[in-house]
């Protein structure tokens, strides 16, 4: 099963690189194989060329990847994602501009989508007169500490279909490849059109 999903997010991991999501090697992606271990993409490669073997096996509970190569930086982030969330299996962290953008753009710890029919796309929205939080935490080059308080703020409220990085990127999660795939494309269009939304709203 979890062999199937790794060949699954390959071939998205070949999109996402496709449409600029992922630039100069950034960006990280992953699959959960079990309630132990997950395949983490290997630091520094190029997200819109990866192979089954750029993904490298990591224990959930530690971080270490046994095979003694380098996982992403961000690896304490999959991890924490997959303890929080037992029924995600799969985790996808992009650059894109309109992300990064406005996670510097909005002060506040969440950035409040509403009013988009797009939200739909979303699991579980049925509307768009909802209003979609998706957290927002300041960038840490420390990330331990950055995924300590990512699990504080979770124990407290929830968090729904990923999180922004300040000034970093947009996490992003699904129980399978088709699902978090259509939750980064839906999430991706969102935030572009609060992005024109709020350049508009300045003139």
């Amino acid at each position: 099963m979890w062999q199937e999903r790794l060949a699954q997010l390959v071939t998205t991991c070949h999109w996402i690189g496709a449409k600029g999501w992922a630039p100069a090697t950034g960006g990280n992606m992953s699959i959960r194989q079990d309630a132990e271990w997950c395949w983490l993409s290997e630091s520094g490669r190029d997200k819109g060329s990866l192979t089954r073997e750029d993904f490298l096996q990591v224990d959930i509970a530690t971080n270490q990847a046994p095979s003694g190569r380098k996982p992403s930086a961000e690896t304490g982030l999959h991890t924490l994602v997959y303890r929080l969330f037992p029924e995600t299996n799969v985790v996808l962290h992009v650059h894109t501009v309109n992300a990064t953008v406005l996670s510097r753009i909005e002060k506040g710890p969440a950035l409040n989508i509403s009013g988009y029919e797009m939200q739909k796309t979303l699991t579980g929205q049925q509307t768009h007169l909802d209003t979609v939080p998706i957290a927002i935490f300041d960038n840490d080059q420390d990330i331990d500490a950055l995924a300590q308080r990512i699990e504080r703020y979770a124990e407290q409220t929830p968090l729904n279909y990923g999180f922004l990085l300040r000034g970093h990127g947009l996490t992003c999660w699904g129980k399978d490849v088709a699902e978090a795939r259509r939750q980064l494309e839906g999430l991706e269009f969102l935030f572009e059109c609060e992005m024109q939304r709020r350049l508009f709203e300045r003139d």
